[in-house]
């Protein structure tokens, strides 16, 4: 199976950015094998619709994104299949929401949708222009990322751990910077 790892949001707006973050922070702490499955890191940023093509190719696609969920708090992490979005959840945490919700309805519209999870977390601050991510979403990233890798161990992964001083702030600012 085919897997892509997809990364969502806006990096220059602090907490909005988590998704492309925590994708790359996955990518340089891990290494992920297996017999029967591929899996690929992908920066989507803030591109939706323009992802259509490449989500396309893939036969399942996991989603690290921030999210809106009645009764949250900030930090606050859920994991939960796009067929079946719970009802306190919405994507209105942010900018880009609206647009990658619709990008994936779209992609049903004509039934090339892969299967699609999607793991999110509710940003605290998504305006501020900086690459500092707040200490929730911190805090929470450790919780995404211990998910999302439960969920590649169940799908059949190999998880090999290639650096554990890797700290997702580190890797934020370096990425922000164009250093690597």
């Amino acid at each position: 199976m085919k897997i892509a790892l997809l990364g969502i949001g806006n990096i220059m707006f602090s907490d909005e950015g988590v998704g492309v973050h925590l994708c790359r922070y996955i990518q340089k702490k891990y290494r992920f094998t297996s017999q029967t499955h591929t899996l690929d890191f992908i920066d989507g940023g803030t591109l939706a619709e323009r992802l259509i093509p490449i989500i396309a190719q893939y036969d399942y696609v996991i989603i690290l994104d921030c999210i809106s969920a009645d009764g949250g708090e900030f930090g606050d992490v859920y994991f939960f299949d796009f067929d079946d979005i719970p009802k306190h959840i919405s994507w209105q945490g942010s900018a880009h929401e609206v647009e990658m919700l619709q990008t994936l309805t779209m992609m049903d519209i004509v039934g090339d949708r892969p299967k699609t999870k999607i793991v999110g977390i509710i940003p605290q601050v998504v305006a501020d222009t900086t690459l500092r991510l707040t200490k929730p979403i911190r805090d929470g990233a450790k919780v995404m990322e211990s998910v999302l890798v439960k969920h590649l161990k169940e799908l059949g992964f190999e998880v090999e751990t290639i650096d554990d001083k890797l700290d997702i702030q580190e890797v934020a600012y370096k990425f922000g910077t164009y250093e690597d």
